[in-house]
């Protein structure tokens, strides 16, 4: 394919791409009649106005030829007459056309010709002498044995292309002419001209607006297809043309009115819109080649209709995402009804045979990094296994606090609200929210009734039955756990009991409107139930399948605003905690006859009230013996109180885990204390509290593993920076900031940059942890912060539409502005460097595609067909070619947050805006391409990362503020190697790889992955991370190739 086309492509996909996003097909096919009606009405504006030039010129030009040729006077009044040129005014313009040819006569081709604008030429000039063919104005010379007074063949109808317009007198024309605009893509005419002419002008091309969208050029183009296709061509000498005498002698502007014809006398053409010609072959030569560029034009370029027409065909349904194969060369991928042009490398011969298959590796949750405490309660509990059990998103965590190892619990399908542990301490009970499905629509909430050792889930409750969530749940006691009580999250916040073996409803009633924070039942008595709430205490009792309720009278005490939890003393009345920070004692009281008459019946009244915490009591526990510890809120204390609520000993947590959310029993000395900041401490009142699991408190974006060793960082709204140890499943340093929203490793790894929502950047010292250099880049948020390879250049990709590149030196901690890349007309999203560090992909938030050569001082390469073959260190950008099938059908362009591709380019990773994480092969160029899916957060992923040797994928929940931590297995050499074989073409330019090998590199060098075989040496095909010399140790053999061993690894050392 040669350059020129290659132009081609890039305009019409440029031309395409202006239609605006749309939301729906309406609007699309209502812009597309719109510009079909624009120009419907400028041809038949040129129409109507050519038909008021030939009704003016009709008069004059017939005088003019009776005056030189009497005779021509019949003919012309028989044609006019059988083609109604003046008998209505309905005539199209090429029907007057048509009239007018017909009155040619032998005596008339004397003395006109043709040119080519389609204009009447008139002989002023007896001067002759032979030329050659001139194809610019579709004339030729006199045939031999032809003189000036012999009688010539008439063309055939629409032969020739003749224009009354150059009869006019100056003045008009001028008026008409039409505005002329510069067609891009063109100018390489004008380089060849200059070199030709020297001395010339340059000549520009031209090609007319809407008001007269045909030129001369584009005239002869069409003449030659209609010639063409009448088996006639206007260049042979042997065409219906040949018929027609010309003259090329010097051409002159026309200066006046026509003036009277001489017989026998011959001239040049005078032609409209002429220029000063200083040799005559060379303008030839450039007309010749300006008529093939526009001819070329006109049969590359579809028109604005025909596009418009095409997109509605392509589109599909609004926000679908389809692709469309075109010759070979490139596809198109729709999103929201706007077509994104992608290239097909060269490597690929036939992309329709292309296989897509789910890798064969696959991913297993490792991890679970965070707690919910921030809006939950009574969400901590420790099993008799040693496992201290909660949740996050939608995985329930079991623990092992000693072991340091977690088991998961994964069935539930959106966020865990609620948790509960049945009397024997084997089974669980959990309640999830109910959320909503890809396609908007809600899914239903139920509650799990779970084995904690296996597993394995032993009942579901209430599926279709709750609405918008599970807010509590709770087992009876008295009847070793029978049934479990569960309230929803209605408005009228439904209370029902249920039978726990048979999943079946026992009882409901509508509890109250306001918020309900706990409920239980009475450990004696499975036939009373408690619910607490804002400014509520409600005692139910349940006879016969009904509810009757009891609200609790506070009397001469305070009415607290929120009543935040409660427990049973041994003695049996309720201990209740506020948000007045007090402790209050609920009894049970005579009825009041005196005061209530007769009838009364017997109330539950405030008997103590004790002054416990400063801020809210958020947390009850009893302890065996009788005692209770309580957490409070502002305080931030845990108090140990004697069964008759005298305080023994408290103690205060760190500020920087927030305050007590809920308090659980390890073994009466230690307890385990979740926090409102996602925090879970082990401790005792003695030794005091260490945390053992920590993570974010606010919705988090920014992502980045380190080059070389098991860490990860990461940032979000909280403020919060954290490095984390993938290895030892720990947080390893967190310092706040501001928002932080996007990070990147130094290559080197001694640093890392860290994007604000502010515009600001900073880079961190891993070591020390302090700021070692910070720089502003306008006043909007950041969203993208990466290396390039070598670690030689920053670039930072802002919401301002901006990626501003700095130099780094310094090993990092030293940062000059080398450039900025200007170009997007949206925020960036994403953005990798090539693997030689001179080149930038980007992708935008009106889904652009743009190429950044970054060397050549940040200029923005407009041929992206040139990028098609770029080899790319990193593919983290949503949109491309490689990674096309990763959109799923109906996808708006959001749907898609982050991906991120492996080192060993193998396999994909997508995060998505449903809670899903997905695992593709790659390339994975084409659409609905299977992959691989796993739940487990319950808020939109944010963003997802592979560890350095891809042993581990990273992922990141929004909302859910969850990292999942998930282990890659299976996977093989020779998938790999099967998967590169039917990607790659037969081409020679580089030999196929015989297998793919692991190289683990030495020093703070990335792990990576390279194609080598012994039989080449070990040395041919290594493509090494950085320059010097290397060694190579083989570790072990796993096959042969060519008689030779295949390594399955190596080592690369550095000399």
């Amino acid at each position: 394919m040669n350059s020129s086309t290659n132009s081609l492509d890039d305009v019409s996909a440029d031309s395409s791409a202006e239609f605006p996003d749309r939301t729906s097909m309406m609007e699309v096919r209502l812009q597309a009649q719109e510009d079909e009606i624009t120009l419907l009405k400028s041809s038949l504006a040129d129409a109507l106005r050519r038909i008021r030039l030939h009704d003016q010129l009709l008069p004059l030009l017939k005088q003019q030829l009776i005056a030189v040729n009497p005779g021509a006077a019949r003919v012309l009044n028989q044609v006019c007459c059988s083609d109604g040129c003046t008998s209505s005014r309905r005539l199209s313009s090429s029907s007057a056309f048509d009239g007018i040819r017909q009155t040619t006569t032998s005596q008339l081709l004397d003395s006109t010709v043709t040119s080519a604008n389609g204009h009447i030429g008139i002989p002023v000039s007896m001067e002759s002498r032979p030329s050659a063919v001139d194809r610019s104005t579709q004339t030729e010379p006199t045939l031999p044995g032809q003189d000036a007074g012999q009688d010539r063949v008439l063309p055939p109808r629409r032969a020739q292309s003749l224009n009354l317009e150059d009869a006019l007198p100056p003045e008009p024309i001028e008026e008409t002419r039409a505005k002329l605009h510069r067609v891009p893509g063109m100018e390489e005419e004008d380089e060849e001209d200059k070199e030709a002419g020297g001395e010339q002008e340059k000549e520009l091309s031209w090609t007319s607006s809407v008001e007269e969208p045909i030129q001369p050029t584009m005239i002869r183009g069409l003449l030659k297809e209609e010639f063409q296709h009448r088996s006639c061509s206007p260049d042979e000498p042997g065409s219906a043309l040949t018929s027609v005498k010309t003259s090329d002698q010097n051409i002159s502007s026309r200066n006046g009115p026509l003036s009277p014809i001489q017989e026998g006398e011959k001239t040049a053409l005078v032609r409209r819109n002429s220029e000063k010609l200083g040799n005559t072959e060379r303008q030839r030569k450039r007309l010749d080649k300006k008529a093939a560029s526009s001819t070329n034009l006109l049969t590359r370029s579809p028109s604005l209709e025909n596009r418009a027409k095409e997109l509605i065909a392509s589109a599909g349904s609004p926000g679908s995402r389809r692709g469309t194969y075109s010759q070979g060369q490139s596809i198109k991928m729709f999103i929201r009804g706007r077509p994104i042009t992608m290239y097909i490398p060269s490597n690929i011969q036939n992309y329709e045979d292309l296989k897509m298959e789910p890798p064969s590796e696959k991913l297993e949750l490792d991890w679970v990094y965070g707690y919910r405490g921030r809006d939950c309660r009574a969400n901590l509990y420790f099993l008799p296994t040693g496992e201290a059990v909660y949740f996050i998103a939608c995985v329930i965590v079991l623990y092992h606090i000693n072991n340091r190892t977690q088991r998961h619990y994964r069935k539930h399908t959106d966020c865990v609200r609620c948790l509960t542990v049945h009397p024997d301490r084997v089974r669980v009970a959990s309640g999830q929210t109910a959320g909503v499905d890809k396609d908007g629509k809600p899914l239903q909430p139920c509650v799990h009734i779970w084995d904690s050792t296996t597993l394995v889930t032993l009942q579901q409750i209430g599926l279709g039955t709750f609405q918008r969530g599970v807010g509590s749940v709770a087992f009876s006691f008295a009847d070793s756990g029978a049934f479990l009580c569960v309230i929803d999250d209605s408005n009228e916040h439904m209370l029902s009991v249920w039978d726990c073996n048979k999943g079946t409803k026992h009882a409901e009633v509508k509890s109250t409107n306001e918020a309900v924070f706990a409920v239980e039942f009475n450990p004696s008595d499975s036939t009373n139930i408690i619910t607490c709430g804002k400014s509520h205490v409600y005692f139910w009792t349940l006879s016969a399948g009904q509810f009757t309720k009891k609200q609790g009278i506070f009397g001469k005490y305070k009415k607290p605003k929120f009543i935040q939890c409660f427990v049973f003393s041994l003695t049996g009345d309720v201990l209740t905690g506020d948000s007045e920070g007090n402790i209050l004692t609920w009894g049970k009281s005579a009825a009041d006859i005196k005061t209530l008459g007769k009838g009364a019946k017997e109330t539950f009244q405030i008997m103590r009230q004790t002054r416990a915490h400063e801020g809210s009591v958020f947390t009850l526990c009893t302890l065996q013996g009788g005692a209770l510890l309580s957490g409070g809120g502002k305080d931030r204390k845990i108090i140990r109180w004697s069964a008759d609520l005298a305080p023994e000993r408290e103690r205060e947590i760190p500020e920087k885990f927030g305050a007590v959310r809920t308090i659980a029993d390890v073994d009466g000395e230690e307890i385990l204390v979740g926090t409102t900041r996602n925090a879970i401490l082990r401790g005792t009142f003695s030794d005091g509290f260490v945390a053992i699991v920590q993570g974010h408190v606010d919705e988090m974006w920014g992502l980045a593993t380190h080059p070389s060793q098991n860490i990860f960082i990461t940032c979000g709204h909280d403020k919060q920076v954290c490095l984390w140890n993938t290895e030892e499943h720990k947080l390893e340093w967190c310092i706040n900031l501001e928002y932080g929203l996007c990070a990147g490793f130094c290559p080197n790894g001694s640093v890392v940059s860290v994007g604000l929502s502010t515009g600001r950047w900073l880079v961190v010292d891993l070591q020390t942890r302090e700021v070692v250099s910070e720089s502003t880049d306008g006043n909007e948020q950041l969203s993208v912060m990466r290396y390039s390879p070598d670690g030689s250049f920053l670039a930072v990709g802002s919401h301002d539409n901006f990626i501003y590149i700095y130099s780094v030196t310094e090993n990092g901690r030293r940062y000059n502005r080398f450039g900025k890349c200007n170009g997007h007309s949206s925020f960036i999203t994403h953005l990798d460097w090539s693997k030689d560090g001179k080149y930038i992909m980007s992708n935008s938030g009106d889904y652009e595609i743009l190429y950044w050569d970054i060397a050549a001082g940040c200029k923005l390469l407009r041929n992206r067909f040139e990028s098609k073959d770029r080899e790319w260190a990193s593919y983290t950008c949503v949109l491309g070619f490689h990674v096309m099938g990763v959109w799923l059908e109906g996808s708006d362009g959001t749907d898609i947050n982050a991906l991120c591709r492996s080192h060993s380019e193998r396999m994909v990773a997508v995060a998505d805006d449903f809670c899903k994480v997905h695992l593709f092969q790659y390339p994975c160029p084409k659409p609905k391409a299977p992959s691989h899916k796993y739940d487990g957060h319950g808020s939109h992923v944010t963003n997802v990362c592979f560890t350095h040797s891809d042993s581990h994928l990273l992922s990141m929940g929004g909302k859910d503020t969850c990292i999942l931590q998930w282990k890659v297995v299976g996977g093989s050499a020779g998938d790999s190697r099967d998967r590169l074989a039917s990607v790659s073409s037969s081409s020679t330019s580089s030999p196929e790889p015989c297998i793919v090998f692991q190289v683990s590199l030495v020093g703070s060098a990335a792990l990576g992955t390279v194609l080598c075989c012994a039989a080449c040496g070990g040395n041919a095909c290594v493509q090494c991370p950085r320059p010097g010399n290397l060694r190579l140790n083989f570790v072990s053999t796993v096959g042969t190739c060519s008689s030779s061993p295949v390594y399955e690894s190596y080592k690369l050392i550095y000399i």
